[in-house]
């Protein structure tokens, strides 16, 4: 099993990689900016692997510029939220 076939594996992978990148000084702007590619990335190259990055991928597809960098900070916020509990 990959870890995006399991979003809660993807999710604590993903709140890691922002704690580490918070802790080692990457500016917020950058990590926003990465969150943004990331999922453009993600919604070009990979098929999504459970319901919730189906979720994702759907309203990634149908987003706006500005609405992709609100997807990519919401994200972002909830890997946090479930990293720190």
């Amino acid at each position: 099993m990959t870890i995006l076939e399991n979003w809660q594996k993807w999710t604590s992978f993903l709140g890691q990689n922002v704690m580490q990148a918070e802790s080692s000084g990457m500016p917020k702007k950058m990590i926003k900016t990465a969150a943004v590619q990331i999922g453009e990335y993600l919604a070009t190259n990979v098929d999504p692997k459970n319901e919730q990055e189906r979720v994702l991928s759907d309203l990634w597809g149908v987003a706006s510029e500005d609405e992709k960098h609100a997807l990519a900070n919401c994200v972002i916020k909830l890997v946090q939220n479930k990293h720190v509990q």
